[in-house]
């Protein structure tokens, strides 16, 4: 894995080639998603259980997959993996209206609910997602991915104090998880308090399983604060020292904005943790 609110390429979070990391940020108007997954948006690996970095499957094996799904549309596990497939090859659209059809066919399905809910996130249906992932688990038996995509589907509906309060349920059954805490810090940043936003992300870059895209938020807001070369120095971790001072400058470009506060705002529509 809002993926994640900043959405971060699987090129990118490899250890090199990250020249336009940052950059990409400020191009995409800050969005995220955490990370490619709506459950790691700013971490933002990818549907459940897949690593941000997983190989393209062969067309061969997606075109298997598609047989299989075709034959029994019923089967919510191909479908799933059908899905999984579709997304490593963006295709994005597609992988949801797979786990839609599987889905209508299998309402009780939470597993099936919870993937079908994350596409939707990352194909930037968020409203239909927080409904779909309402669904996708219960109260009595609570999912931290799944209360983490409904953090990223509120967040980019601009429902900061909402989002945070799904990340603080997650965090209570995944304390420290890396990509929850880059979510939250993420939404402190949506809210403009970027002091609770900085705590929130050094604590994320402070985990073990902490990587690229959680320390690129974390420079993110400290450029936004002003503090260049602390975001620097974060982003030289990841990046070469001419990658890196090519990211300050995008930061220092959007700080200069005199409308920053308005644009701030507007930093949840994506990605996907």
């Amino acid at each position: 894995m809002m993926t994640a609110l900043i959405r971060v390429t699987r090129s990118q979070a490899n250890a090199g080639g990250r020249a336009a990391l940052v950059a990409a940020v400020v191009a995409l108007g800050l969005a995220g998603c955490n990370t490619r997954s709506p459950e790691t948006t700013g971490s933002i690996g990818s549907l459940e259980g897949t690593p941000a970095a997983a190989a393209v499957p062969a067309r061969q094996d997606i075109d298997r997959l598609a047989e299989r799904f075709n034959a029994d549309p019923t089967d919510g596990r191909t479908a799933i993996a059908y899905a999984r497939a579709l997304r490593a090859t963006d295709q994005i659209s597609q992988a949801s209206a797979v786990l839609q059809q599987a889905a209508l066919r299998n309402p009780r399905d939470r597993v099936l609910l919870g993937a079908y809910g994350k596409s939707l996130v990352e194909a930037g249906r968020f409203r239909e997602a927080i409904d779909v992932l309402a669904n996708a688990h219960t109260p009595a038996n609570p999912d931290w991915r799944i209360l983490s995509a409904q953090g990223s589907a509120s967040a980019q509906l601009g429902e900061q104090e909402r989002a945070q309060s799904f990340y603080e349920a997650a965090l209570k059954i995944r304390p420290n998880e890396p990509s929850l805490l880059s979510n939250l810090g993420l939404s402190y940043a949506l809210s403009r308090n970027l002091d609770l936003a900085e705590q929130t992300l050094r604590q994320a870059a402070d985990q073990p399983g902490a990587d690229a895209r959680v320390r690129a938020n974390l420079a993110m807001v400290l450029g936004l604060k002003g503090r260049f070369a602390d975001a620097e120095a974060v982003l030289r971790r990841d990046m070469s020292p001419e990658e890196a001072a090519t990211n300050v400058a995008s930061l220092r470009r959007l700080a200069a904005q005199p409308n920053r506060p308005k644009s701030l705002s507007g930093m949840g529509a994506p990605g996907q943790g």
